[in-house]
């Protein structure tokens, strides 16, 4: 399978929940100086070969891993020998399974990095730390130190079909694990720096496979810095109180990084095969973050590009896919903290007004993206005794129905699970990557199993339901089960 500079420390067999077989694993370290994190572990790449669907990077196997380890990868190969069950949503069960390893610091015998390690799928490689905005530390003004400084920048990570035999779109998410300066001892160290990939805040505590997964439909992927630069409960506005800003993001700051990560990849994917085509994702305080992306409407405030990248590209979006997040802080329940906080900092800022703090601001026209919304119908989060909706019930139905009466196609699932969770199932994940697939362009044949919508005849079995193609999502109430249409 692999020339023989590849020089493989370990092999053995490690269990497929995909494919229901033992698999065939390589290690081997990278080719000179390792890379590592902070805590000096491997910075690790998972590399997913054979899979049961075409490669659309035409490099060969042997030549993506060895520029890996070039690159100062450790890299940890999974050879499926073409098994026909190595196809999209299946493969998303792998990928929690690893990321679940990878989050404790090991894989397949190998020590990893618990917040820079990825998993890949063949012919496919990454653009690490890509810088995309140069953060003005006096937004949040945290730490002390840090405020005083020129601020540092935001990045993300673009994985990508190298050599590609065709152009294919991007999903761009917004890590719900912050990123931040650090004060030691009176001075800046870069300790929590590249965060955006902590597993054990991330894709390995909440089981969260979508936007790994979606190599196997035929598209690119990156992560990206949360625009809140800042430790998540952090943060205080210029003479507000510490940690006035604890747990909200705020504009025009973050509208601005979004914006920039979005030109940022378009601008870069010129280079690298992407059709400029963008789909935006997101989980909790990450759906937040996406969120702003969705509208059509320009606000100057939010345009401002001085401190990103790529002005001159769009910020424009395809589709969005949105987990339980804040997207209309005004008519957020008046008890919740995120209510009381923004409320605070907007009636401190003459210059900040509710309107612009969330992502209602922009949606004006049915130019607007499509928008599948996620959530589970018991996820209350604090306010649980206070609103028996539930808070991101709350905030994805405003959105939703601002979209609607604008025309502007949307989707909600619902009781896929419980509480504050994301999908994991493959039929929820099947409907994901469908409502995807209907508004970019992939490469033909690539990933899933019958990845068109279905018929009008057709059912999907979830959670044990028999429903039919026009599901849009379960709502349990009261203890029984609706389906919503």
């Amino acid at each position: 399978m692999l020339s023989a500079n590849a020089i493989w420390a370990e092999s053995g067999t490690w269990t497929s929940a995909a494919t229901g077989r033992a698999i065939n694993y390589a290690t081997s370290a990278a080719n000179g100086t390792s890379a590592t994190d902070q805590n000096g572990a491997p910075m690790t790449i998972v590399y997913l070969t054979n899979l049961g669907f075409p490669k659309i990077g035409q490099n060969s196997t042997a030549d993506d891993i060895a520029w890996l380890r070039n690159e100062g990868w450790q890299v940890i190969v999974l050879n499926y020998a073409n098994n026909a069950k190595a196809v999209s949503p299946n493969l998303n069960l792998d990928i929690m399974a690893i990321n679940s390893a990878l989050q404790s610091g090991s894989f397949c015998g190998c020590t990893c990095s618990a917040y820079r390690s990825y998993i890949l799928m063949d012919g496919y490689r990454i653009r690490r730390d890509v810088a995309y905005y140069h953060d003005d530390p006096t937004v949040y003004n945290y730490p002390d130190v840090y405020k005083e400084s020129k601020g540092d920048s935001l990045y993300l990570d673009l994985i990508y079909p190298a050599n590609a035999s065709a152009t294919v779109p991007v999903v761009i998410t917004f890590s719900y694990s912050n990123s931040f300066a650090t004060n030691n001892g009176g001075t800046l160290a870069n300790t929590n720096q590249h965060k955006r990939m902590f597993l054990p805040y991330f894709w390995g505590a909440f089981k969260d496979s979508f936007v790994e997964g979606a190599s196997a439909v035929g598209m690119a992927w990156a992560v990206c810095d949360h625009p809140k630069y800042c430790d998540w409960g952090q943060g205080k506005y210029t003479g507000g109180a510490n940690k006035s800003l604890g747990a909200i993001e705020v504009n025009p700051d973050a509208a601005r990084k979004v914006k920039s990560a979005i030109r940022t990849v378009r601008g870069i994917g010129h280079e690298l095969g992407l059709n400029g085509e963008v789909v935006v994702t997101g989980f909790s305080r990450g759906s937040t973050a996406a969120a702003l992306a969705v509208g059509d409407g320009k606000i100057a405030e939010f345009e401002d590009a001085t401190r990103g990248r790529y002005a001159d590209e769009s910020s424009q979006v395809q589709c969005a896919v949105l987990g339980p997040g804040m997207f209309d802080y005004e008519h957020a329940l008046a008890a919740s903290t995120e209510y009381s906080r923004m409320n605070t900092f907007v009636t401190a800022n003459s210059d900040a007004s509710w309107e612009q703090q969330g992502a209602l601001a922009t949606i004006k026209s049915k130019a607007s993206a499509p928008t599948l919304f996620f959530h589970n119908t018991d996820d209350f989060y604090k306010d649980s005794d206070k609103d028996p909706q539930g808070l991101y019930a709350t905030q994805a139905a405003l959105m939703k129905a601002k979209l609607d009466a604008l025309g502007v196609a949307t989707e909600l699932l619902t009781g896929y699970s419980s509480g504050h969770a994301v999908p994991q199932d493959t039929a929820t994940l099947k409907m994901m990557y469908d409502f995807v697939l209907r508004h970019v362009t992939t490469a033909n044949g690539i990933g899933q199993i019958d990845a068109q919508k279905p018929s009008a005849d057709a059912t999907i079995d979830i959670l044990g339901r028999k429903v039919s193609s026009e599901y849009k999502g379960f709502a349990i109430n009261a203890g029984h089960v609706q389906l919503n249409r």
